[in-house]
């Protein structure tokens, strides 16, 4: 069977597949940005804070993802949410840090200039800091959400579903076109994700 065929055959499968990796990944995020958005501006008010935060998130990305998920299986069960759960915690650390670094790097004259002028310090977050550091929060969230994707695969693992399911079928039956597909899918929607939230950065950047 050639590859084509094989596609064409198995089309419902993979699609439905595609879908539930997407789901799963689109949630994770969207909990991941709000949570990982709102720490790094919470730990602009305290250096001590801030070193804790980013450390405790540096070691989280030091434990494989594949240990990671089955460290929340006695915790969690199996399925989507010990899945979710893990891609959060995964994906904490870029978004974390460069909110965090685009906070810090404001130029302080400019933040003195607006408290002269009178504008509260929710105002100055709202107009000022969260504007100027847009750029590098955005660069955060691009690198958490590719990095989502791929790691959503290991889900299958632990039966949240997902193209990782095809490709462990494909690895346990030795048949190299299922983990082909699996793979080519999670890269292209890897690549046109990046592309996207890539031209969304440049629009509002205007």
């Amino acid at each position: 069977m050639s590859f084509l065929e094989f596609l064409m055959s198995r089309w419902p499968t993979i699609l439905s597949l595609t879908l539930e990796h997407l789901l799963i990944v689109f949630i994770a995020m969207v909990i991941s940005i709000a949570l990982g958005v709102s720490v790094g501006i919470l730990i602009t008010k305290n250096k001590v804070a801030a070193q804790i935060v980013l450390n405790f998130t540096n070691i989280l990305m030091t434990i494989p993802s594949l240990a990671l998920f089955s460290l929340l299986i006695p915790v969690l069960g199996i399925g989507k949410i010990p899945a979710i759960v893990g891609l959060v915690a995964y994906t904490q650390l870029p978004i974390v840090r460069n909110v965090y670094t685009g906070m810090m790097t404001i130029n302080p004259s400019i933040l003195e200039a607006a408290r002269g002028m009178g504008l509260t310090e929710k105002k100055i977050l709202r107009t000022i800091k969260i504007p100027l550091a847009f750029p590098a929060m955005m660069s955060g969230i691009r690198t958490a959400t590719v990095m989502g994707i791929g790691i959503g695969a290991i889900a299958g693992y632990i039966g949240a579903g997902g193209l990782g399911v095809y490709i462990f079928q494909g690895i346990s039956r030795s048949n190299d076109q299922m983990v082909i597909v699996g793979a080519v899918i999670i890269s292209l929607i890897s690549i046109l994700t990046d592309r996207f939230l890539g031209g969304l950065q440049r629009k509002l950047n205007r």
